[in-house]
């Protein structure tokens, strides 16, 4: 059995939904395409398509599979094009992931800048505030923050580094007053940012006296979304943390104020995540590569704002 010709013959099957015209895209016979799927099915002992006079459709064990074969023809049609011509030009689709405030803030602005440079990639983003699983998901790549990584298959570039910092609004300060040390925050309302790379219950900072911890008590609100939590310090219900690119607008129009401004949360690393390959599909490079040259600069940039802002 040639398993890559089945595996064509599988997923030409599941995209067109009929034997028939998957036999005309592969320039073969049904009977052909009928008998690669059988063998796959045999070899594999478990059913990947069911079959009825009207329609065809995935079982669960299929739909695995299905992403297996796509993943792993992509791949073979990569190292040939990549074999024949070093200098591939970056084109077709990019499926990425990005944490929800880092993507919001800063890669969006990048992929309109990265697309006038290459303008045959299209982009498809999801962001959300999790760690995706890119091979069961399906992503080329996905972008992260987060203090380390933990062991995996996957390629990883640092890509930058970030920090939070405490804020709330010139009116709670006004009304509960500013807090000189970490200590006074236990008499302050302190609103809970929940996050995957930051503790719900415990704030860590660097400061003057190097790193220091305190354990937050009963809080009057937390949500999930560093933006939410913007508008939250805005409307006066407490000090909060902000990552840096969440704070930076209401630091510059006056709608937040910085607390502590000696202390920042620990720092955080922004990771581009990619699933450890021999041939690197030239897109993914090129978008790798682009965000390694521009996004620390920007980062950085902010952090000398939100410095200045105190």
């Amino acid at each position: 059995m040639d398993t890559l010709q089945t595996m064509r013959a599988f997923v030409s099957v599941a995209e067109t939904g009929s034997f028939t015209a998957a036999a005309v895209q592969l320039a073969t016979t049904t009977a052909y395409v009928s008998r690669a799927v059988a063998s796959l099915e045999t070899h594999l002992r478990t059913r990947l398509l069911n079959r009825t006079t009207r329609r065809i459709a995935l079982t669960e064990a299929g739909q695995r599979y299905l992403l297996r074969c796509e993943q792993i023809i992509a791949y073979i049609e990569e190292a040939e094009a990549e074999a024949g011509d070093a200098h591939a030009r970056p084109a077709g689709r990019l499926k990425m992931h990005s944490m929800t405030g880092i993507g919001q803030h800063y890669v969006i602005r990048a992929i309109a800048d990265y697309r006038q440079l290459y303008p045959d990639v299209t982009v498809d983003l999801t962001m959300a505030n999790r760690m995706p699983d890119l091979l069961d998901e399906g992503y080329d790549m996905a972008i992260v923050v987060a203090r380390e990584l933990p062991d995996s298959g996957l390629v990883s570039q640092r890509i930058g580094k970030t920090y939070s910092i405490l804020c709330a609004s010139p009116d709670y300060l006004l009304r509960r007053g500013q807090p000189k040390a970490l200590a006074d925050l236990s008499e302050h309302d302190c609103l809970r940012l929940l996050s995957p790379v930051l503790s719900l219950d415990k704030w860590e900072f660097d400061g003057p006296f190097g790193q220091e911890m305190i354990t937050l008590g009963s809080s009057p609100f937390q949500v999930n979304v560093g933006d939410s939590m913007t508008e939250a310090i805005r409307c006066g219900m407490g000090i909060g943390v902000l990552p840096v690119y969440s704070a930076i607008h209401g630091l510059r129009d006056g709608s937040l104020v910085r607390v502590l401004p000696n202390y920042r949360l620990q720092r955080l690393n922004v990771y581009a995540l990619y699933p450890s390959r021999q041939y690197l599909d030239a897109k993914i490079k090129t978008w790798v590569e682009f965000l390694r040259e521009r996004l620390p600069a920007v980062l950085e940039a902010d952090e000398v704002i939100v410095s200045g802002s105190v």
